[in-house]
């Protein structure tokens, strides 16, 4: 009992990753009805870039987490004008995919050639030593990934309900085409909802970094897995994300141990095409 209580908590904290990331997936269709599927690399890069800021640079761990966003910022905003903007533009409408994909293999092209293939380790900002809870033993970056996980989500909707430019987003997410009449800039609006998109995705990368190994391949499996969770849960609903990730992240931890870990990444792909 204690151990299936350990994979549980286990996967809480994985599911929860996989939740943010698929968040982001649902904020950019939510705006545009186009898909990022670059998403993990943008996680990928933002772990990178933060272990670089945080081993190389000397900069606190949470000192860093600003500057990660300000990154992920930057590269969403990249990826929407030069990848989704013309599709758009032309009304293709497979256009954005093939973008995306592509701008995704360049930046992870890109982080091998300046990081390396090697994997790396990502330094905890917590003690590793873990506590013991209903006999399970829990890292506290284990319980951090979760509250941070919500913390995020909870504040981007807070975002979209209570300000005036959330407020916009919403309203391009309801019908494009009222929002521009009445003189709300959709161009920007997509361009804010990929930005934010990759914001919280480069979040997610600093907070799982620490659980495990930090790579320029670390982003492809991530990204698939939290696009099966956004369609699991649903691109429309934000507690459906949640329960999504929830369900695949014990899934593959169960899996992993009372089967073999060699199927762990089985769940999500039978879970995607049911």
């Amino acid at each position: 009992m204690e151990i299936l209580i350990q994979l549980i908590f286990s996967g809480i904290a994985l599911g929860m990753i996989y939740a943010v990331v698929a968040f982001g997936y649902q904020l950019t269709f939510a705006t545009s009805g186009t898909l990022n599927f670059g998403q993990g690399e943008a996680l990928m890069l933002g772990a990178l870039v933060g272990l670089t800021c945080v081993d190389t640079l000397g900069i606190n761990y949470w000192l860093m987490i600003p500057l990660v966003c300000i990154f992920g910022a930057l590269q969403g905003s990249l990826v929407e004008v030069v990848g989704v903007r013309p599709a758009i533009k032309i009304k293709s409408e497979f256009g954005w995919i093939m973008s995306t994909i592509a701008l995704g293999i360049i930046f992870k092209n890109v982080a091998e050639n300046v990081w390396g293939r090697d994997d790396l380790r990502f330094p905890s900002p917590l003690p590793e030593e873990p506590f013991q809870f209903l006999g399970a033993n829990i890292l506290p970056m284990e319980v951090l990934v979760v509250v941070g996980a919500l913390l995020m989500m909870l504040l981007v909707e807070w975002f979209n309900r209570k300000t005036i430019y959330g407020k916009a987003v919403v309203a391009t997410s309801n019908d494009r085409d009222a929002a521009a009449l009445m003189g709300i800039n959709t161009g920007i609006v997509i361009m804010f909802s990929y930005a934010l998109s990759s914001i919280t995705a480069a979040f997610a990368g600093v907070l799982i970094s620490p659980l495990t190994l930090t790579g320029a391949t670390m982003g492809a499996s991530l990204g698939l897995k939290a696009f099966a969770v956004a369609i699991i849960g649903g691109l429309s609903s934000g507690f459906g994300i949640i329960i999504g990730g929830l369900i695949l992240g014990i899934a593959e931890t169960t899996t992993g141990f009372y089967i073999s870990t060699g199927y762990k990444d089985v769940p999500g792909l039978l879970l995607l095409l049911l």
